[in-house]
Order: structure tokens, then sequence, then C-alpha cells
């Protein structure tokens, strides 16, 4: 991309004005500028939303399932562009989890990212956000909820993704976004019966204040896993790597299609989403949902009524009719005891397969989690309390039984 740079149209129908965004992506490390034209979009224009590139071939046939998708997709699209440089995470060391860091305050935010920047990078988590609860009704019922309780202002501890580790459309495909944002890469998390690795990402400092709620609050981490399909088996293996080649260049649009809430490949057969289910249920649940919202996180601890307790909080939820994941228990608590976190069982949706099979497959869940106070600054006021203040970073063994929410156990369970 050295010397070039690309003009993107990306649509917006969250209002009824049919308003499109020009975003321009300058040579990496330069800041991209915006110019909106408001204009009417018949359903037929957007078949024609495309990359034109300059100084480069046309590059929309690189990436044709995702257009069509984008072109097909239902619902609220809402993303106003995105960056589209690549920014490699070097994953390949084994180093194990660094749990004494993640329990020390945090050493201070990266510099805040220019205010435009930032502006932009919220309205991106917010077409995520509103692509993840359109599917999502669980999720949108409890936010309600606990709005209903008093709380105006809700934070998200994290949000989180799920990719495929093949073709280039594992963790390094989403992460860019945020890197390119100020998000600064942390410990990277080992699930070696799963087959899975996740890095979280440490957000920058804001520059916009960030005292709304939900994304327009605190920015929140960010967690991103992946499938590391070396280990699979053969037939697995060949059914990812093919609709990953398909998706082609879309892994370079990850964040894109995770706001506008379409795959970058085309849908499979029925019967490889079964045999990838047998195998791996994370796999199975990538193949049908790809850079969807995985789940959002509500950050107990900033509430301020009673349910800034977790434990209070679970109870609420469930004498509400919720059902929370019970894998190893409703309450994740880190070996320290300072992490604490919940969650519902997913929801799930008809889903229709390439071969005309239509069947109920598991979306997203909500998560809930509770950071508590150091013990070094255990004196501290409570007013004077601050995030740094408290226990960061994940854990293995919480995080291993949150990614049951969407299992199938859990899902049969939830029906009963």
């Amino acid at each position: 991309m050295t010397g070039s740079y690309f003009r993107v149209l990306i649509f917006s129908s969250r209002k009824e004005d049919g308003t499109f965004f020009e975003y321009r992506l300058r040579p990496y490390k330069q800041r991209p500028t915006f110019a909106a034209h408001p204009m009417k979009l018949s359903t037929a224009m957007f078949s024609s939303a495309r990359i034109v590139p300059r100084r480069h071939p046309d590059v929309s046939s690189t990436h044709p399932t995702f257009f069509k998708n984008l072109a097909s997709s239902e619902g609220s699209i809402s993303c106003l562009g995105l960056s589209m440089a690549t920014h490699p995470i070097s994953l390949n060391s084994r180093r194990s989890l660094c749990v004494s860091s993640s329990s020390k305050a945090g050493d201070g935010a990266p510099p805040s990212p220019p205010q435009g920047a930032e502006s932009f990078m919220r309205s991106v988590l917010q077409s995520m956000e509103i692509a993840y609860l359109n599917r999502n009704p669980t999720a949108k019922a409890v936010l309600d909820l606990v709005r209903s309780a008093g709380e105006d202002q809700i934070s998200y501890d994290h949000l989180a993704f799920r990719t495929f580790g093949v073709n280039d459309h594992g963790i390094d495909s989403m992460a860019s976004f945020f890197l390119e944002h100020g998000y600064t890469p942390r410990e990277e998390l080992r699930f070696p019966a799963k087959k899975l690795r996740a890095l979280w990402f440490s957000p920058p400092k804001s520059s916009l204040g960030g005292a709304g709620s939900r994304v327009q609050g605190p920015l929140p981490r960010i967690f991103i896993s992946e499938l590391l399909v070396d280990q699979m088996s053969p037939q697995a293996q060949e059914i990812i790597r093919r609709y990953t080649g398909i998706s082609a260049s879309g892994n370079k649009y990850a964040a894109l299609a995770s706001a506008l809430g379409t795959l970058t490949w085309e849908r499979p057969l029925h019967s490889e989403f079964q045999l990838l289910a047998r195998e791996s249920e994370y796999a199975a649940w990538t193949l049908v949902n790809g850079y969807a919202l995985n789940h959002v996180t509500i950050s107990a601890h900033q509430l301020k009524s009673t349910l800034r307790s977790i434990n209070n909080l679970n109870k609420f939820i469930e004498d509400n009719g919720f059902k929370l994941n019970s894998e190893g228990g409703v309450l994740k608590v880190s070996p320290d005891g300072l992490l604490q976190q919940s969650s519902t069982v997913a929801d799930s949706f008809p889903f229709q397969f390439s071969d005309g099979v239509t069947e109920a497959v598991p979306c997203s869940y909500i998560e809930f989690a509770e950071r508590l106070v150091l013990p070094q600054f255990q004196n501290l006021p409570e007013k004077e309390v601050k995030e740094i203040h408290r226990r960061d970073g994940f854990e293995v063994g919480n995080a291993d039984k949150i990614f049951e929410s969407t299992s199938k156990e859990q899902l049969t369970r939830r029906a009963a």
C-alpha cells in the first residue's frame, strides 16, 4: 500500500436520510480524512458499494463475497468507515501468562488519539453494538433491565471477538483497527484443550472524556481470540481454509464486517457446520457468525446502585428470568479472588445454510465483570478508587468457562 490510498464508500442507513460517507485511507501512519455527502440511496445502489483504488487495479474483485454480503445485509447498517492498514502482532512466542502483571495497577493509558480519530472509532464501536443488539435480544433486555434500576451510565469492561487463526484471518485481522486507534497489546492467554489463544488490548486515554454510557463511556478493553486451525483435524482444516480462502481480502475488513453484521465468506453447508460443531463449537460458531461481536461486558463495579456487587447483579438478572452460564458455577473467580465474572447463555437465531437447511445456531451473549481493589490500595477512600487501582487483565480459568456461554450444553439447559 506504500504510495497509494483507497477511497472507500460505506453507507449509513441508521437514519432514514440515506446519508453515506466517503472515507479516505492514506498510507500507513498518516491520519485519514473524512468527507460526508448526504444523498438518497436505493436498495440497488448498495450493490455498487466497492473499494475504488487510485493508481492500483480494481481490487473489488478480490473480495466479491464481502460486497455481496454487504449488499444483502439486513437490519441497520451504521458503519462510517474503517482503517484497513494491517498492523501485525507477534504471537509466536510461547510465553506463559503474566498473571502477576495483570494483578498490578496499570502504568497509565497510552496517549489519547486525536479527537476526530476517537470520535470515528466510537462510531464504529456503536455500529458493532447496534448489529450485536439487533441479533441478541437477551443482551438488549439485560441492558434495559439494568438501566431501569437507575443505572443511567453503564460502562463496558471489554468487548470480545472470535477469529480463525489461518489465512491472516486471526487475531491480527481484528486487532489492526484497534491498534490504529491507540490500543496497546497486553498479555496472551492460551487454552490448549480448546485449541485457542487470545490477546487482550488496553485502551488509550480518552480525549473526549468518556462521560457517556456503554460505547460512549470509558473506552473498553478488547479481547480477541483465535482458533489454532493447524491443530484441527484435516477435514475441519479443509473447511475453514476453504471459507477463509473464499473471503480473500475479507480479513482486511474485519471491523467493517462486524459493524455491518455480515460474513466475509459464503454461507456454509449445514453438513460442514455440523462437522465443525462436533470437533469445536468455537469453530462452528465462528463459521456462521464471522467477526460479529461475541459479547459485551458490563463493568459491575462501575455501577452506582447495589448492583455494583456482581453477586447482587447476578441475582437481579436471574430473578428477572434470565439464565446464566453455569459452567464451573455461575460466578467465575480468579485464583487471587480479584476478578469475578459471569455471563448469560447465548441467544440463538435461525441461520439458512447454503443448501437450504435452516437451523437455530448460537449467536452472542452478555457478560458481567467485577474487578476488586488491589491489596496495595485497600486503604484508599472509596471515592478515590479509580480503574487503575483495580485488578487488571484476564484469567485463563475464568475465560475458559465464559467461552461455554455459546455451547450446546448451555443452550440446551437454557431451553429446558
